[in-house]
């Protein structure tokens, strides 16, 4: 029998768990500055030092697929030692795989660069693995805005990377290393500086995993292993098929806008400025989306982000490949889209975990998110090169309309 989590007993915040989020927050905006640089420039990259544009999709995949692998593992290193230390391993990881981009990059390696993306990607996995965290530091019916505000706190350095694209490219040619590499100088110092945040925080961990159960409360019984028997739970598969597609699709679209857009005589301060309005869109309406979470539930949310998912594909697809705002548009739509998915499946597969095995199972379904961003940038590259861009986006978009509303709408209540 899966029923909903065990509240949290605080009426709110207490003292150590607000510093714990003040302390988040910070680790957040500087660990988005340093999460923009894949996005903006990876494809771009690969596409530079393996001369194929079919390729170019080759580093989304790699960056998905360590996302995968590091989603797994932090997912238990916050279940077994708290979530500060996971948090921590998990920025260091990302800053050690971004100074390898940069040495790859340098030396014309590409199989450095792409073995670094893999690092790289599993390290940036922990900014989205922190919304959890801040799900931790509040009471059951404030968990959606929680999460939400973790989120949020991406946006200031997710944004301000892509439009640093020119100023780092410039210190990296002064530097000897190529231009392209220069957001990974900036992911380097920003991940490793969020590191240092979290690094001194004292103990005992208040990042650490939920409460335990309290008298009383019904929560999902554990099964054996770290995962128990809510894998399986139906919070937990559609929160997570919701997640699923919802990576998938924008993957999809994002990593071919910079080819779409180059190849099409567009420079690369035109594709930071999308690349930054798009990244923008998918975290700065965080905290609508998770007190739409809150209020509505997920699965209505999850509904909602399907439409808007549709609405970007056929905007991306029809748009003339000349105008920046309305591609701009169709990235923007693309990350509300996203952030709407992720926060209504955020709060499924929250309320449907006990704090026996909360952190083991979301970083599962982070998993199987990396997963299907690796397909969207492998066969992103392969359909642009092989039926359009315009066909890839369309495509994109009736696939999260036929699957997001369909799985979330598949049975009542608040979010399960």
């Amino acid at each position: 029998m899966t029923q909903t989590a065990p509240p949290i007993p605080v009426p709110g915040l207490f003292p150590g768990r607000r510093r714990a989020l003040a302390v988040l927050v910070a680790s957040q905006i500087l660990g988005g500055a340093g999460m923009a640089a894949g996005i903006t420039v990876g494809a771009l990259l690969a596409q530079d030092l393996l001369g194929s544009t079919s390729l170019a999709g080759l580093p989304a995949a790699l960056f998905a697929v360590g996302a995968a692998l590091g989603a797994a593992v932090l997912g238990r290193v916050c279940q077994r030692f708290g979530r500060r230390r996971g948090l921590l391993l998990g920025n260091g990881v990302a800053a050690l795989g971004s100074a390898g981009v940069v040495a790859g990059a340098a030396a014309r390696w590409p199989v450095l660069l792409l073995a670094a993306l893999f690092v790289y990607g599993a390290g940036t996995v922990t900014g989205l693995l922190a919304r959890y965290a801040g799900a931790d530091l509040a009471p059951p019916e404030k968990r959606g805005r929680a999460a939400g505000t973790v989120l949020f706190a991406l946006t200031l350095g997710a944004v301000a990377g892509p439009n640093l694209i020119g100023p780092t490219g410039t210190l990296a040619h002064a530097w000897g290393v190529p231009r392209l590499a220069g957001p990974f100088l900036l992911a380097a110092a920003a991940y490793t500086a969020a590191a240092l945040v979290l690094l001194p925080w004292p103990r005992p961990d208040p990042l650490g995993p939920a409460q335990p159960p309290q008298p009383g409360g019904t929560v999902a019984e554990p099964g054996p292993g770290p995962y128990g028997s809510v894998r399986s739970a139906p919070g937990v598969v559609t929160g997570a098929t919701v997640m699923i597609t919802a990576q998938l699709v924008m993957i999809a679209v994002m990593t071919m806008t910079p080819v779409h857009m180059t190849g099409h005589g567009h420079g690369t301060q035109a594709v930071g400025l999308v690349i930054a309005l798009h990244v923008g869109a998918m975290f700065l309406p965080s905290p609508l989306s998770g007190l739409l979470a809150d209020r509505i539930g997920g699965r209505r949310v999850a509904a909602t982000a399907g439409v808007v998912l549709l609405g970007a594909g056929l905007f991306a697809g029809l748009a003339p490949p000349t105008s920046v705002p309305l591609l701009a548009c169709a990235l923007v739509l693309l990350g509300v889209g996203w952030n709407l998915a992720l926060l209504g499946g955020t709060a499924m597969i929250t309320d449907a975990t006990s704090a026996e095995n909360r952190a083991a199972v979301q970083g599962l379904a982070d998993v199987g998110m990396s997963a299907a961003g690796a397909t969207g940038g492998m066969v992103s590259g392969l359909v642009a090169g092989g039926s359009g861009y315009p066909a890839l986006a369309m495509a994109a978009g009736a696939l999260a309309l036929a699957v997001i509303p369909a799985v979330g709408l598949s049975s009542g209540g608040r979010s399960q």
